[in-house]
């Protein structure tokens, strides 16, 4: 009798970046998924906020899992000193859980904003797992400098040795991109090798970007904010 091979446990974090593309992406996932919340992240270091959606009430950064997949989505963005904080808490998911692989989903500045064919970039912390790029057709991250929230989350992942997939979804950097987020979501259930209907979010593309404009502004602050503190030169796109 042959034992049916174990599924890897996998995560995947999206939070406030570029064209707010790990929020749009991992929340479309978790409704379409129904899956059910597990936990919450609580981090004292950033300002109160609660959310209240169909009167229940909800913190800002959530935990989520159906079968062997979870997620972490985070409403808030947060300067890098806190990303940092927010890495350490992923972490703890991770090794509690025991994942196996982890996803991260983000967004890349395009060169060309009204690019009709936005393409998702990928970036691994272990050679192991290039094969899913090659297998999903996902370019490579060959060139470039990441920066903020998505350095620090990245950095803190690989120095613990955890296996991690960045995509970076092209997008707009200054408004929600949904739109962009669509491929982001298709490219994701093609890793999982599951079925994920993209015709909702299609319908509601002018209303997701109205609706989060908001988050948007307060993720730019953010970035911003980093700046501030820290001057930089604009970040370089894509060499390719």
């Amino acid at each position: 009798m042959s034992q049916s091979k174990k599924k890897d446990n996998i995560l995947l974090v999206g939070f406030p970046s570029n064209g707010l593309i790990g929020t749009f992406t991992i929340a479309y996932l978790v409704n379409s998924l129904k899956m059910k919340q597990i936990g919450e992240i609580e981090m004292p270091e950033l300002p109160p906020a609660l959310f209240v959606d169909n009167g229940e009430i909800f913190g800002p950064i959530r935990i989520y899992k159906k079968e062997n997949l979870f997620v972490i989505i985070s409403d808030i963005p947060f300067p890098t000193d806190i990303a940092y904080i927010f890495a350490k808490s992923v972490i703890q998911v991770i090794k509690r859980n025991k994942i196996d692989k982890t996803i991260i989903i983000s967004g890349l500045e395009s060169i060309d904003i009204e690019n009709k064919n936005p393409k998702v970039y990928g970036l691994v912390t272990h050679k192991s797992l290039e094969v899913l790029l090659y297998e999903n057709d996902i370019p490579k991250f060959l060139s470039g400098t990441i920066f903020d929230t998505d350095a620090a989350v990245i950095s803190s992942l690989r120095v613990s040795n955890i296996p991690t997939i960045m995509l970076f979804a092209e997008c707009h950097p200054l408004f929600p991109d949904p739109k962009a987020s669509i491929h982001a979501i298709t490219i994701i259930s093609k890793i999982l090798k599951i079925q994920i209907d993209v015709k909702d979010i299609k319908k509601k593309l002018e209303f997701l970007r109205i609706q989060h404009r908001k988050l948007m502004q307060q993720t730019i602050d953010a970035l911003q904010q980093d700046q501030r503190t820290e001057p930089r030169k604009k970040m370089p796109q894509i060499y390719k």
